[in-house]
């Protein structure tokens, strides 16, 4: 009996997780800059969709040896001049214009704190929109931090 998959698309007509190769295909297929892959279960489907796909998959969209790529190791000690309590944004973008996405994470502990995306833009829409959600969101909270973009 054939084992089930679960795939993951990051980048496709409508991102998400599908139950079947079909689905995922229907996603994919002809769309410029398709960005997906399978997983075993249904947990580590979840846990990749909500991580950026360059942690699975290499730069040209086929599958990468996740087991080689390691996410940056958490512990590791921040530059001096970085504040631990800010707010690093950044955007990115397969195509320009094409599939675009943004987050902002907190530097101190390293947690995803937004997540827009993909939807088709321009790498410097993201930018800019990371940066004003960022802001907006700070405002919301009554909270005052640097924001670091690039």
């Amino acid at each position: 009996m054939k084992k089930k998959k679960f795939y993951v698309v990051w980048s496709g007509v409508t991102p998400g997780i599908y139950n079947s190769w079909t689905d995922c295909q229907l996603q994919t297929k002809g769309y410029e800059g398709a960005k997906f892959k399978s997983f075993d279960t249904r947990e580590e489907a979840e846990k990749a969709f909500a991580s950026p796909p360059c942690h699975y998959i290499g730069r040209g969209g086929s599958p990468a040896r996740a087991a080689a790529r390691k996410p940056q190791d958490a512990d590791a000690p921040l530059p001096a001049a970085v504040v631990a309590n800010s707010l690093a944004v950044d955007a990115a973008c397969s195509g320009n214009p094409g599939a675009m996405e943004y987050r902002g994470v907190h530097v101190g502990s390293r947690q995803q704190v937004f997540h827009f995306g993909p939807m088709y833009g321009t790498n410097n829409i993201g930018e800019f929109l990371a940066i004003v959600h960022g802001l907006a969101l700070l405002k919301r909270k009554g909270m005052d931090m640097p924001i670091y973009s690039d």
